[in-house]
């Protein structure tokens, strides 16, 4: 008797169809790119806030970014988010309550990400690295309030670029010190101190704070680009 397929056994697809159909799908990535930058160039003095959308209205982080937010919108800085809930809401909505510029670029996910009610402008992304591009093209500051894998990937990022010089120096806040001093202690003692991955002054590249009148002062001692 003729033994029946083993139906556990995965079926294999050559490595070349997946990098064909892996190409295709990339093939909006300069146009998505083209667009974030379309709606970006408007804006002559931009902040950008990150931060996880998990977290509700009413807790001490969504309000702090909701009061920054309209802060900085009374000092006509856009302010721009990933354009969904928690944190971006807040911050959407702190700008948008302050009569400002208020900026999502959303993204298409399955779960979580759904644009907020509280954008004057908005744009959505089917790509992460067009997305990311745009929420940091050359922002005055970036404001980071506790988040997930998503907020550590972007504010890595971030100061990896501006401690290779491959963008401009700009304020990196963090707000929220009981969430990021364990991540400073991290920076400082096993990169730095123990293992010596980066470089003295490395460790400075960003500001922890849990006063948001702190971070607007930061915020507007930065000159690196010109008003309009």
């Amino acid at each position: 008797m003729k033994p029946k397929p083993d139906t556990d056994i995965p079926v294999c697809i050559p490595r070349d169809i997946v990098l064909q159909a892996a190409m295709i799908r990339l093939g909006s990535v300069d146009d998505e790119l083209q667009a974030g930058y379309n709606v970006i160039r408007k804006y002559h003095r931009t902040v950008t806030i990150f931060g996880s959308a998990r977290i509700p209205e009413g807790d001490r982080y969504y309000e702090a970014a909701r009061h920054l937010a309209w802060r900085l919108a009374g000092l006509n800085y856009a302010v721009i988010t990933g354009g969904g809930h928690g944190i971006m809401e807040a911050a959407n909505r702190g700008a948008f309550e302050a009569d400002g510029d208020s900026v999502g670029f959303n993204i298409a996910l399955p779960h979580e990400q759904t644009l907020n009610p509280y954008t004057t402008e908005s744009l959505s992304f089917s790509h992460f690295s067009p997305r990311k591009i745009a929420m940091t093209l050359y922002a005055d500051a970036y404001v980071y309030f506790p988040g997930g894998f998503g907020t550590m990937d972007e504010m890595m990022e971030i100061l990896t670029l501006i401690q290779t010089g491959k963008t401009a120096k700009a304020p990196v806040i963090l707000y929220g010190v009981d969430f990021w001093k364990p991540f400073d202690q991290f920076i400082r003692q096993s990169m730095l101190e123990r293992d010596h991955l980066i470089s003295p002054g490395d460790e400075d590249l960003y500001h922890i704070t849990d006063d948001v009148n702190e971070v607007v002062r930061i915020v507007k001692s930065n000159k690196t680009y010109c008003d309009h």
